[in-house]
């Protein structure tokens, strides 16, 4: 996520946006942008470079010029790189020697866009200047991205609101801005908005990631579940064998940690190869919970209904994982402690 910002009316030499999210990172930009012209004509201030349109016409010597050249008139000027992630190993060394020695009245806006930043280019921007990261990489991330951003919208949001907000974006976070303005249009900067009011707003619910499906079959809600894969399916544009694939590698991951002897997290990551220890510790909690007997016949379940996705049954394939994920969310029912029914 994004790093402290610098002191207000501190500005950086040089800055670099980026994120997965094309949307978010588009926001950022602005965001950042409108921080950094403040009073100023933008017309006046801002020089643009390497719109996607014409980014394999980008001159990196004519923005280095630009950069380095100091402004006329004007007390800054702003030299905005787009889709900065297209730039070759050799163009983005000739910025890291300028950002070596930075001129004191200009600033430099790389955005990402498509493609990887050269690490090297990354490395100059966060010795000289700020990385504003808008990468939402998991459910804590997106928690604390949409309540970074309620703080300063244009209206207010009560608890109830802001919880049902969050659950109908989804992933798609990017229309967050949107729906903002379009609240405040409708109902005036600094309302106070419930549940009720935001409603008629909200539109077609988002996408999901796909640790909500599995979130909601862990913890036997087989209701939450079948709502989160119709959005996967819907507004998600998954494919049904993709959907499997992720239920095989999430009951794959417990058969591999079931009698294991790993202790948690971190020595769970190691064995599944996995980078962060906290999805390996939610599997090694999960698998210990389920146990080896239900994590089999999970297996079962998912490898018959991906022969009836390939063919074997002639039920529709959103019915076959209908069936698998309300059988897979009833596994995970306590055991009935015996003498009881």
């Amino acid at each position: 996520m994004t790093p402290a910002r610098r002191p207000e009316g501190q500005v950086a030499p040089v800055y670099l946006v980026r994120g997965e999210d094309p949307a978010l990172v588009a926001q950022a930009a602005r965001a950042l942008l409108a921080r950094l012209v403040g009073e100023r004509d933008p017309a006046l201030v801002v020089e643009e470079h390497g719109a996607p349109s014409a980014v394999d016409d980008l001159d990196v010597g004519v923005v280095i010029d630009a950069y380095t050249t100091p402004p006329f008139l004007i007390d800054r000027r702003i030299v905005v790189v787009r889709d900065a992630g297209r730039l070759a190993a050799a163009d983005a060394g000739r910025l890291v020697a300028t950002l070596a020695d930075p001129p004191p009245s200009s600033v430099l806006v790389l955005v990402a866009g498509g493609g990887t930043v050269p690490a090297a280019l990354v490395k100059a921007v966060t010795g000289a200047g700020e990385v504003v990261d808008v990468t939402v990489r998991n459910a804590r991330d997106r928690t604390q991205w949409l309540a970074e951003r309620l703080k300063g919208a244009p209206v207010r949001l009560d608890a109830a609101a802001a919880a049902r907000l969050g659950q109908h974006l989804g992933e798609d976070l990017g229309r967050l801005q949107g729906i903002l303005e379009t609240l405040a249009a409708a109902y005036g900067e600094g309302a106070t908005i419930g549940a009720d009011e935001l409603a008629p707003f909200l539109g077609e619910a988002g996408a999901v990631p796909a640790w909500d499906l599995t979130d909601a079959i862990d913890a036997n809600a087989p209701a939450a579940a079948l709502e989160t894969l119709h959005r996967m399916l819907g507004a998600g544009g998954r494919a049904p064998l993709e959907v499997m694939g992720i239920l095989h590698r999430h009951f794959a991951n417990m058969l591999r940690l079931d009698g294991a002897d790993v202790t948690g997290g971190e020595e769970a990551a190691q064995l599944l190869g996995m980078r962060s220890a906290f999805p390996a510790k939610k599997a090694l909690e999960q698998s210990r919970r389920l146990g080896g007997e239900r994590i089999r016949q999970a297996i079962t379940l998912l490898a018959t209904a991906d022969l009836d996705l390939r063919g074997q049954s002639a039920l529709p394939a959103e019915l076959v994982l209908e069936i698998l994920v309300a059988r897979l969310a009833r596994l995970q029912r306590a055991r009935t402690p015996a003498g009881r029914r």
